[in-house]
């Protein structure tokens, strides 16, 4: 018997007024010398007039937009170099102009606003009794579905509705900061994992010693490209290792942005095509202190990079890759706190069917351990997590989702035990939802699915996206789901 699952009437759907302002490069540097051949060429004149009209058009749209020209100028300065000798004499006006070329816009949610997430915010201030302020995360899709990480905050209140705050009007792009220090041993496994096993990798490690910051690495890496009989496929080589190395980051956003203001866009060349279904988790630690942390799936068209994701303040934000045989694969959900000590993961290691992870390290994943496999019509081609796990007393919740004809995705629900989380207690043999006819419409259909859940007021609050478009959100009674849980 299915459980009484209640759909709420708010809905969420794409926005193409939602733009940011990103850099823009010609894929020719003939091109890119031509626009600067052309704007240099302009009077003095020509230049303030075109100049004042961008500037009266677009500083309505984005957050300080002059900063986003002159960083734009400094950015194509830097990957042309042989526009470097012009970089001194360039007056401010030029600038911004030349930045404003190498600018575009893009629709962040234009194509979908997707796959939530939930979690408790970091500020419970002023509330009414019974009223919880969360933070929702969802994966936004543009023009060549390329995918974002963005966020809504609001407060639900004891009936179990969600209120939420409106967005604010100016999309914000964090600085972004290399400044990662690696590990040499563990960044050759993890290249050992990606298969990249050149001798060439050798040349480039030799060089660095056992800790290294990125600098280094370049410098290493300008070295052994300077070798004029190095081959074509250990250049490909020695671009991965850059690549890698660049999804180690960190980025800020300013303070004066609200969180609806605050877009995590793909940064790295290992995330170019996307950041995929994020799940935020809140994190508490044996010293009580809390982490925000986020799994996600990192595409850049052709292969994808598990990452990790962490914050304290929904400000300032820490990226890096997940490593081991283990975190391989997408669909990876940490659990909120330790067990026995040591940090535990859900995962879907071999594609199909679902494990648990445990490590001493966040970031490297060695054991697994299958916890459930297909058994149900309604999950027969594959099963999944749709979320950290949720504590409750009888044992961790775990929301899960399953793929049955006709590639219809379902979420159902498993039981798993406290102390040993391995330990199956149970599992629905019915769905908690599967789509409507209204669900199942949009740009991939048959499809609902969820990247975190929460508990409130006795309750289970499910977000959910419909169809790869739109994002939902419902509820069912606890107490009934666990008893059908544990009855089955």
């Amino acid at each position: 018997m299915p459980v009484s699952f209640q759909r709420k009437a708010l809905k969420l759907l794409p926005d193409p007024r939602r733009v940011i302002a990103r850099y823009y490069r010609p894929a020719y540097s003939d091109r890119v010398q031509a626009i600067f051949q052309q704007v240099l060429g302009l009077s003095g004149e020509e230049r303030q007039r075109i100049l004042t009209r961008t500037l009266r058009r677009f500083s309505g749209r984005h957050r300080n937009i002059s900063r986003v020209f002159e960083r734009h100028c400094e950015r194509i300065l830097r990957e042309e170099p042989s526009l470097g000798k012009i970089a001194n004499v360039l007056s401010e006006e030029q600038r911004l102009l030349l930045g404003s070329y190498f600018t575009s816009e893009y629709a962040i949610e234009s194509t979908a606003f997707y796959n939530p997430s939930i979690v408790e915010d970091p500020d419970q201030s002023e509330l009414q009794n019974g009223e919880k302020r969360l933070i929702i995360s969802f994966r936004a899709t543009g023009e060549g579905h390329i995918s974002s990480i963005v966020f809504r905050r609001g407060i639900i209140d004891n009936r179990c509705d969600l209120h939420l705050e409106e967005p604010g009007p100016l999309l914000d792009m964090p600085e972004t900061v290399n400044r990662h220090v690696y590990d040499k041993s563990s960044f050759l496994e993890k290249l050992e994992e990606m298969r990249i096993r050149k001798d060439v990798i050798a040349e480039v490690a030799g060089r660095l010693a056992d800790q290294f910051v990125y600098g280094e690495l370049q410098a290493s890496i300008e070295k052994t490209l300077q070798n004029p009989e190095l081959t074509y496929t250990k250049k490909k080589v020695v671009h991965a290792i850059n690549w890698l190395a660049l999804s180690h980051y960190e980025v800020t956003f300013s303070r004066d942005t609200n969180i609806s203001e605050r877009v995590l866009f793909p940064v790295s060349y290992a995330e170019s095509n996307g950041i995929e279904d994020a799940r935020f988790v809140r994190f508490r630690d044996m010293d009580g202190s809390v982490t925000y942390y986020a799994t996600y799936t990192a595409y850049n068209g052709f292969a994808i990079l598990p990452k990790l994701m962490e914050t304290k303040d929904f400000y300032h934000f820490r990226v890096m890759p997940l490593h081991g045989e283990y975190a391989q694969n997408k669909g990876l959900s940490l659990f909120p706190r330790r067990i026995r000590g040591r940090y535990a993961m859900i995962g879907r290691c071999d594609g199909t069917n679902l494990f648990i992870m445990y490590s001493d390290n966040l970031n490297l994943w060695q054991e697994a351990k299958q916890i459930q496999k297909p058994r149900f019509p309604w999950e027969f081609v594959q099963v999944g997590n749709a979320g950290s796990p949720l504590e409750t007393e009888e044992g961790w919740l775990l929301i899960t989702h399953g793929v049955g004809p006709v590639r219809s995705y379902s979420l159902g629900a498993t039981l798993l035990d406290l102390e040993d989380p391995s330990r199956v207690i149970g599992r629905l043999k019915e769905p908690i939802l599967t789509p409507n006819d209204e669900e199942r419409e949009g740009y991939v259909p048959n499809v609902v699915y969820s990247c975190g859940s929460y508990i409130h007021n006795k309750h289970l609050i499910v977000p959910y996206g419909m169809a790869d478009y739109a994002s939902a959100f419902g509820c069912v009674p606890l107490t009934e789901l666990l008893g059908q849980v544990t009855r089955s």
